[in-house]
């Protein structure tokens, strides 16, 4: 298995001989206004440039999108993405824009989906808090995490842009990934909270599992991720959790 954090939730995986993209921004830099109503909603969307070409990116056997917001999915993935390549998302709904975008083969992770003999199931997650999804639920929308599996590779758990909640720790005691991502860039609605993961939910991820390795991603790249990867290494020393928590570069690939 090689994981290679591209920038902000984007990845490659090479999993089992197949390589996937997942949730693919692919605008240049400053392409986008901020998020409103978000953290830093000044600042312009990228922060950084991609690490690797589009070539290189989009030289895939399929793609997984597991929600549409445009950090995830952008204007610039609907053009560049190759139409024909098999494309997973979480829900008709999305499913259905996406084929509106001229998308030839998009598949549901919700019907137990398998690809090149790769198992993808789907897992729940929530977009914050419930306090803060009592205000915001319509725009947070609904997300999703995968759990991949193969007999030939450890099993691996892509969380998605979700907090530590009931759901996680749940995915984490039925399946037991060996290996998971967490979207951790803390990124901030100011007044309500987070809505994707900041570093205690690492923390209790880690407690939560103590067989896997966890992957720190979604940072530095998009206006309210407020969570520097300096702030989470120093976490992590001052706990002494760096043995199994790895907090990869933008354009970094590592192999489990």
């Amino acid at each position: 298995m090689k994981i290679t954090q591209v920038r902000n939730a984007t990845l490659l995986l090479d999993y089992a001989g197949t390589r996937f993209l997942i949730d693919p921004m692919l605008s240049a830099k400053g392409a986008f206004p901020g998020f409103e109503g978000t953290a830093n909603s000044q600042l312009r969307n990228p922060l950084v440039e991609l690490p690797l070409p589009i070539d290189e990116l989009v030289d895939v056997d399929a793609v997984i999108v597991t929600h549409d917001h445009p950090d995830h999915w952008d204007d610039a993935a609907r053009t560049l993405v190759p139409k024909h390549l098999p494309l997973f998302v979480q829900h008709q709904k999305d499913a259905d824009a996406i084929r509106a975008s001229g998308f030839e083969d998009v598949r549901l992770l919700s019907e137990q989906a398998e690809f090149a003999g790769i198992h993808l199931q789907q897992t729940d997650g929530q977009h914050g808090s419930d306090q803060l999804m009592a205000v915001l639920g319509e725009r947070m929308g609904e997300v999703c995490g995968v759990v991949f599996s193969h007999p030939d590779e450890p099993s691996l758990y892509l969380a998605g842009d979700t907090v530590w909640n009931a759901q996680v720790k749940q995915a984490l005691q039925l399946h037991q990934p060996e290996v998971i991502i967490l979207n951790c860039g803390d990124a901030q609605v100011p007044g309500l909270g987070s809505i994707i993961m900041g570093k205690e939910d690492v923390a209790a991820v880690y407690q939560a599992a103590p067989q896997a390795t966890l992957i720190a991603s979604h940072m530095e790249a998009v206006n309210h991720a407020v969570l520097l990867r300096q702030e989470l290494r120093t976490y992590l020393t001052d706990r002494g959790m760096t043995d199994r928590v790895r907090v990869p570069e933008d354009g970094e690939a590592l192999s489990l």
